[in-house]
């Protein structure tokens, strides 16, 4: 099967990235022939296909003409529609498998699709289809889901960067690609959450085109020695960013009284969270690549997932329990939902200090966490052949329509 995969980004910028890596080496050592449709970007992995992708665009620039043409990309242009519709002609895919496209690389291509007949499937990697801001997030970071029934409300909360003019750009952009065209450009939506899924029948997608499907981990996070002597250490991957809930955290943290909590990522929060909570037992590792992380992780008492937002399916939490680490997770989106009680973490309940501090105590008290079994039924449910064969699955099912 030919299979063409669209990321708006293609190096290990975040979830959806890796993903969309993980993937394609995953298809390809099924003997499928896959091409990959990106934006042009300094830090971009190589590949045989980069000659059709379009140039890069920043919503930061200083530059004036830059900007105008970086306003424009969201709603198709000249050069994404030439380039993108050149790769179908040559490349000739049977699918196309979408990831994170907006506003970089815009629907269109999804649209350019149909109009060929090819079947697209789309993975759902954060809310912009519901939610022009991505996180059902207002400008204060609080939960708000006024979009789902009035979309001028990401215009009136400037929800968008506090900004007027990215809000209105996001409010037209939802505008232009709105549900009846999506759902009409689109086989089939993968929603790796059971979260994701509701939230798309709630916003009036029709449930029998949403599949349920958790994203994976590759087969060598599995095959390592699960190390069963733990240390008293706490830690936490991700991003540095305030819907995170990484301040919050270290608060509870500090509250306690052993053990060590190591923050490794980057982001936007990284030197505020620094200056305000470094001490001798909270370290900030910044980012860091898969091999330090996973000795980190292997060897660490648990992770704590500390979201403020309603997270999607972590692959952090995938990778955890991969090596037989429990996380204590907030009871908050897709997290929940893979948290077994007691058996592979625990839930708190999401920005509640008090409470967070109460389970770090109790998640470092009980020391009869079965490792290996955590390991093991993370195998069964976040497997690459579990992924493959559903996904190969809907691809059939998608031809067939």
């Amino acid at each position: 099967m030919r299979i063409l995969l669209s990321n708006k980004y293609y190096y290990p910028r975040g979830g959806d990235c890796i993903h969309t890596i993980q993937l394609k080496g995953l298809l390809e050592q099924n003997g499928h022939e896959v091409a990959v449709f990106s934006m042009h970007y300094p830090s971009s992995i190589e590949s045989k296909y980069s000659n059709y992708w379009p140039s890069e665009i920043s919503f930061s620039t200083k530059s004036p003409m830059r900007l105008i043409a970086s306003l424009f990309r969201p709603f198709g242009t000249t050069e994404v529609e030439s380039k993108w519709n050149t790769l179908l002609n040559d490349f000739k895919p049977d699918i196309v498998h979408l990831h994170n496209i907006h506003s970089q690389l815009s629907p269109i291509i999804a649209k350019l699709a149909r109009e060929k007949n090819i079947p697209v499937v789309w993975t759902l990697h954060d809310y912009k289809l519901l939610c022009p801001a991505y996180t059902f997030m207002d400008s204060s970071a609080a939960i708000c889901e006024d979009c789902l029934k009035n979309p001028d409300s990401v215009i009136a909360k400037s929800c968008i960067k506090g900004s007027k003019l990215a809000s209105y750009l996001g409010y037209y952009e939802s505008k232009k690609w709105n549900l009846a065209r999506l759902e009409n450009y689109t086989r089939f939506f993968i929603a790796p959450s059971l979260f994701m899924k509701s939230k798309m029948v709630q916003g009036g997608y029709r449930e029998g085109k949403i599949l349920q499907l958790y994203n994976f981990a590759d087969n060598d996070k599995f095959n390592n020695r699960i190390i069963k002597s733990r240390s008293t250490d706490v830690i936490y991957v991700g991003r540095l960013s305030r819907e995170k809930g990484v301040e919050t955290l270290c608060q509870a943290f500090l509250k306690t009284k052993e053990g060590i909590l190591t923050i490794i990522g980057d982001g936007s929060e990284k030197e505020i969270l620094e200056k305000s909570y470094l001490s001798d037992r909270i370290r900030f590792l910044g980012f860091q690549p898969w091999n330090v992380i996973k000795d980190y992780l292997s060897q660490a008492s648990f992770m704590v997932i500390p979201s403020e937002w309603y997270e999607n399916n972590p692959l952090t939490m995938i990778e955890a329990f991969a090596l037989g680490t429990p996380v204590l997770g907030a009871n908050i989106g897709g997290i929940p939902e893979l948290i077994e009680e007691n058996k592979n973490g625990m839930i708190f309940q999401s920005g509640d200090i008090s409470d967070l501090k109460e389970k770090i105590d109790e998640m470092l008290l009980k020391n009869d966490w079965d490792y290996e079994d955590i390991s093991r039924e993370a195998s069964r449910k976040f497997s690459e052949s579990n992924y493959y064969q559903r996904l190969l699955d809907l691809y059939q099912t998608a031809l067939k329509y």
